[in-house]
């Protein structure tokens, strides 16, 4: 007889691990299927902190090479050991991965490594490594099977000279010469990491702007510093065609509004176009679900259209990022259990961890203006905060939008350095209704990058102090 749970959550990343342990503190029976055998997803394996890992190391290279001495900080005989940065990253994903394993086990969850499948109502097969399956019984499932890599048409990823993002964390060396397809979040973070190594780096974009869903400001500037840094790009140009000579890459392009094409020379080609919702092999049909024709999940407050199967994360609709996740396996996990969950979609934050980093959250002036709702505009640089010209980090600016009427922020966008840990104070103030002014007026210590944040405040209403 099948083991009965309350609820059986498919796919072990940050949605369905944060589910598991809310779901069980909550005092429901839980267990959590994860067919990769290391919990945490496509974000603590192979995305997010992977990258991170590397983003962190390499721009400590870079400064050691390029900017200790402009400190007074004289340094000689750096070089890379490349094996070495990988195994380092390799070992924060191993220790984060087990300690995701342990609160799984402190939280009395039952984890089954295997391929999960929903056989019908209320009905989970497992089917393990060596093919013996197994079934649970459940009152609610969960579907948090996340996203997998999109590629090109007749494009085949090898993951050694045409790779994803998964294959750009492992390369056994430096390529002279890298292309890099897509001007997103990760295209962009990954470009940076091998920018920095040696590599040099083009990006190409269909559109005419990286980051389109950016802040169009924040995103112009944007690319001006990467520009200085060293990335070159190709707007406005579409890819024809991915050929691997076995010796190298050849990119051929041609413009995205027509015109004459021509081709790239690389020794690594990095596809990140964006991902796709995974549904392969769930069973869907066995519950009468059917995705929309994007291939994402439809749901209404997380619930399916069939009884007590709920989802989350990317594989349905919103921002593909494992805070979004999480905050989704929360609710749902609240929901399951009498509560009313919920999740602020308009207070979810994005961050692009480059060096400097980009962060927003809300609105965009696009946006607003498109929807034609008053705004009023507060903006600060940091090549006038004191913290940033100390540490010669004076690149980018902090912009606050407030409804001209209401007086709540509407949305917050910044660049500069580790402007990701900051983006959060906006979060919080958005989540509590906050205008600029109130702000404005919270003291911020002194020197810090955070007073950027409260100076942008004032300007809202015309009365920055700091210069």
């Amino acid at each position: 007889m099948a083991d009965q749970f309350d609820v059986v959550i498919i796919g072990g990343g940050p949605g369905g691990y944060n589910c598991a342990i809310r779901a069980a503190q909550l005092g429901l029976k839980t267990a959590i299927i994860e067919k990769r055998g290391r919990l945490g997803g496509t974000c603590l394996n192979v995305g997010c902190i992977p990258s991170k890992a590397l983003l962190h190391a390499s721009e400590a290279y870079e400064a050691a090479q390029h900017h200790f001495a402009d400190m007074g900080i004289e340094v000689t005989g750096v070089s890379l050991n490349l094996a070495k940065m990988l195994a380092q990253k390799d070992d924060a994903v191993d220790g984060l991965t087990k300690g995701v394993e342990f609160l799984m086990k402190k939280n009395k969850i039952t984890y089954l490594v295997g391929t999960g499948r929903i056989a019908g109502p209320g009905q989970v097969e497992v089917t393990a490594a060596d093919g013996t399956v197994s079934g649970l019984a459940t009152r609610n499932i969960v579907i948090a099977t996340g996203s997998d890599i999109l590629s090109l048409p007749g494009v085949t990823i090898d993951e050694e000279r045409i790779v994803s993002s998964t294959g750009a964390l492992k390369l056994a060396q430096v390529p002279k010469k890298m292309i890099v397809i897509g001007g997103g979040y990760i295209g962009l973070e990954m470009g940076s990491v091998w920018r920095r190594l040696g590599a040099e780096v083009t990006v190409v974009e269909y559109l005419d702007r990286i980051t389109p869903t950016m802040d169009g400001e924040v995103s112009t500037q944007f690319m001006r510093i990467l520009k200085k840094q060293g990335i070159s790009f190709e707007l406005g140009t579409k890819v024809t065609g991915v050929e691997n000579t076995g010796k190298g890459v050849k990119v051929s392009v041609e413009p995205a509004k027509g015109g004459e094409g021509k081709v790239l020379d690389a020794d690594v080609v990095l596809v990140s176009i964006g991902r796709k919702p995974y549904t392969e092999g769930l069973g869907l049909e066995t519950v009468g679900i059917a995705t929309d024709p994007r291939g994402f999940i439809p749901s209404q407050h997380w619930a399916t259209t069939a009884p007590g199967i709920y989802v989350i994360g990317d594989v349905t609709y919103g921002p593909m990022l494992a805070h979004k996740a999480e905050e989704e396996g929360a609710a749902v996990a609240e929901i399951i259990a009498g509560l009313p969950g919920h999740v602020n979609f308009d207070v979810i934050p994005g961050v692009v961890y480059t060096n400097p980093e980009v962060a927003s959250v809300g609105k965009t002036e696009e946006e607003l203006k498109t929807a034609g709702t008053p705004y009023k505009v507060g903006k600060f640089p940091f090549m006038a905060n004191s913290r940033a010209r100390t540490n010669h980090e004076t690149d980018g600016f902090v912009k606050i939008l407030e409804h001209a009427e209401t007086r709540r922020i509407l949305g917050v966008h910044m660049i500069g350095v580790g402007v990701g840990e900051m983006i959060g104070e906006a979060c919080l103030a958005m989540e509590f209704g906050a205008s600029a002014e109130d702000i404005a007026r919270t003291c911020h210590a002194h020197p810090t990058m955070s007073e950027a944040m409260r100076e942008a405040g004032k300007a809202v209403d015309g009365w920055v102090m700091q210069m």
